[in-house]
């Protein structure tokens, strides 16, 4: 499947009527996000802001998949390459915890998966502001932190 990648502005500007299309259709989704963790086996792990919805806010790497068409390995494999130019099999990845959320006004069907990075060096996608291999999210200060990243590293440990 061939993937359009949109400038961030356009991102931002779109991603109001997502979330009122979410609020009024209601629809079942499907998501992974990655526990990226550093390869140099320091217990950093890497953190995204996204350049559209919440560009303050602190995350993990990840996007939406349809099941019929790909596995959550599968899925967070593709986006990583998208989002970080990260090369990962899918076999790599450990599911970490499956949850159901209707947070946005939409059913959700989220898979947390784990990873080692094959390389410190990201190279950034049009979706992605700003990554950084952090220790611990107090590294964050006082900036929103996503509750899957705060899940993520809880399931970790």
């Amino acid at each position: 499947m061939r993937h359009i990648r949109l400038p961030a502005p356009i991102l931002r500007a779109v991603a109001p009527g997502m979330r009122l299309w979410w609020r009024v259709r209601k629809p079942a989704t499907f998501g992974v996000k990655a526990l990226l963790v550093h390869p140099d086996g320091s217990g950093r792990f890497l953190v995204v802001r996204h350049s559209y919805s919440d560009p303050t806010r602190w995350g993990l790497p990840g996007g939406g998949y349809k099941p019929a068409g790909e596995t959550p390995e599968q899925a967070i494999s593709r986006e990583v390459a998208e989002e970080l130019s990260l090369s990962l099999p899918t076999q790599d990845f450990m599911v970490l915890n499956t949850v159901t959320t209707t947070l946005e006004g939409k059913r959700d069907t989220l898979t947390i998966l784990r990873a080692v990075a094959p390389d410190e060096e990201v190279s950034l996608s049009p979706e992605l502001a700003e990554a950084r291999w952090i220790k611990d999210v107090r590294q964050l200060g006082p900036a929103p932190v996503s509750r899957w990243l705060i899940a993520a590293v809880s399931h970790a440990d």
